[in-house]
């Protein structure tokens, strides 16, 4: 299979949406150079942050407080422009969900206006380009249905009028992995709408140095690394998506994993067949960002535990879904990689 030639022209400066893989990619590029002058030592979370956007997925991030998820998020939104007209939506909101969050903080509430006796819909922070979810966890199940209309069908519902979200909506969520005291436990059917759940572990000693060592400086910004508009990206989900050929193999692949993984005896509930359908952009992202205009061995082998993971659930005594993962990926992967050879 020829890989596109990622050489060609650059974006427009005036911000022409792409057209091309190549012109996907370097949007991708301006999203990664902002995202990484802002937040050091994550280079892997950024990409996998990238596939998702690209692939219109949400990230669930499990991490520690002060490992950089709120300036990664918003250096994200920060790096996206508003290039619609008459469009008042944010680029970033962040919500800090507590238990007494109501579902209206969320998604806005109908206002009444006594001069003119109507009601006026008063959008809730949930109306944004990228919003960060912040502990998740700590919310009641009320409010976390009304996110998961929202992340499902890009939506919300008040006063039974529906109310439609940007095109571009993108979630970040976190949850602490140690402090589980007045918690709730995110359901099945909320996990499976994240994309990808990524654990962010602390980062290197020679990259903790370079955040001591440059913290005034970055508090500035990113400084002149250009921006990327709205359209840019949406228009980048639908080159990639209509450029990276997934063969055959690799929708066989990814079957004959999730199947493996509901035979293992380790495995008490596998994969749905949806995260297979979200699994598809994925690679397609994934495969971009690395310059081929088709999905390979490699995306499925990198991009599977991310996916995977938080969708299964385990036997007792089995603690470490990657090592599940991996070992039934392992031979699906092989036979991608033979049939791509004797391609």
């Amino acid at each position: 299979m020829m890989m596109e030639q990622l050489d060609a022209k650059p974006l427009n400066p005036s911000g022409a949406p792409p057209s091309s893989l190549a012109g996907a990619r370097e949007v991708a590029d301006r999203l990664r150079a902002r995202l990484a002058a802002a937040v050091l030592g994550r280079d892997e979370v950024i990409e996998l942050m990238l596939v998702a956007l690209l692939a219109d997925g949400h990230v669930l991030l499990e991490d520690y407080p002060g490992s950089g998820k709120t300036t990664l998020a918003k250096a994200l939104g920060d790096a996206i422009v508003d290039d619609l007209p008459d469009d008042d939506i944010p680029s970033f909101r962040r919500i800090q969900f507590t238990p007494d969050l109501l579902p209206s903080d969320v998604t806005g509430v109908s206002i009444f206006d006594a001069p003119t006796s109507t009601f006026h819909f008063r959008r809730g922070p949930v109306f944004a380009y990228v919003l960060l979810a912040d502990e998740i966890n700590r919310t009641s199940p009320k409010v976390q249905s009304a996110m998961l209309e929202a992340m499902a069908e890009k939506q919300v519902t008040v006063d039974n009028v529906t109310h439609k979200l940007d095109e571009l909506f993108f979630v970040i969520a976190t949850q602490n992995p140690l402090d589980l005291a007045g918690t709730y436990p995110l359901p099945v059917a909320q996990l499976d709408r994240f994309l990808f759940k990524l654990r962010m572990e602390h980062i290197s000693r020679d990259a903790e140095l370079e955040v001591l060592a440059t913290w005034q400086t970055r508090l500035e910004g990113p400084g002149d690394e250009p921006r990327v508009t709205r359209t840019q990206v949406i228009e980048s989900r639908r080159v990639t998506r209509a450029s990276v050929v997934l063969a055959a193999p690799v929708r066989e692949c990814l079957v004959d994993i999730a199947r493996t993984l509901r035979l293992d005896k380790r495995v008490l509930q596998g994969a749905s067949t949806r995260a297979l359908v979200l699994a598809l952009p994925a690679l397609q992202a994934r495969a971009m960002l690395h310059g081929r205009d088709f999905a390979s061995a490699e995306d499925i082998a990198v991009l599977a535990p991310r996916i995977f993971g938080h969708r299964i659930e385990l036997a007792p005594g089995v603690d470490d879904p990657d090592v599940v993962i991996s070992e039934c990926a392992a031979g699906p992967i092989e036979k991608l990689a033979r049939a791509s050879l004797r391609g």
